[in-house]
């Protein structure tokens, strides 16, 4: 019995730990004098799923130039300006923040939606 009880343990530690699920953001980042909108979402059985949602979230929140920017495992990250946007992931919100935080470059960007999963 003990011999199946360390067998059990030590699997645990060996395989791999799956992911709860997946996250997505999608923005309407269309220029203009208005912030951006957005929908995200954290969950899904499938990151294919999870834009999907987040796309419709985006679309039903009143917005028309919806798409997804951000498909994730663990965070993600969007930041934007009025002209110019990033988006980020990684295993923390700093981390996918720092990311997108960086591709927007020196355009004043701030964050509208970090997220994780």
């Amino acid at each position: 019995m003990k011999k199946n009880l360390w067998w059990i343990v030590s699997l645990f530690f060996i395989l791999p730990m799956t992911a709860q699920g997946a996250g997505a953001i999608a923005v309407d980042d269309e220029v203009g004098e208005t912030e951006p909108g957005y929908g995200y979402v954290t969950g899904a059985e499938s990151r294919d799923k999870a834009g999907q949602d987040a796309l419709k979230q985006c679309r039903e929140n009143g917005n028309e130039h919806c798409k997804v920017v951000a498909r994730f495992d663990e965070c993600g990250a969007y930041v934007a300006s009025k002209k110019y946007y990033g988006v980020g992931w990684g295993s923390s919100k700093e981390a996918a923040v720092s990311m997108a935080t960086e591709k927007c470059g020196t355009h004043n960007c701030r964050v509208v939606v970090a997220e994780c999963e």
